[in-house]
């Protein structure tokens, strides 16, 4: 899992990666490069946790999202 100043990038684990537009996350896009860094998997790696911005997203939620 990564993210960039413009997109979320996800590694799923059949080895596809999933990109959103930062643009749809606005508590991400304001978030300093340290508070996207630090991130941590929850749900038996179902969702991203960032515990500096109090901000959660599944995995399937994120499908929505994808470009």
């Amino acid at each position: 899992m990564s993210v960039d100043d413009e997109a979320l990038h996800i590694l799923l684990a059949d080895g596809r990666v999933l990109s959103a537009p930062l643009s749809r996350f606005p508590v991400l896009e304001k978030a300093t490069p340290a508070q996207r860094a630090n991130w941590r998997l929850i749900g038996h790696g179902e969702g991203v946790h960032w515990p500096e911005i109090d901000e959660d997203f599944s995995v399937t939620a994120l499908l929505g999202y994808a470009s």
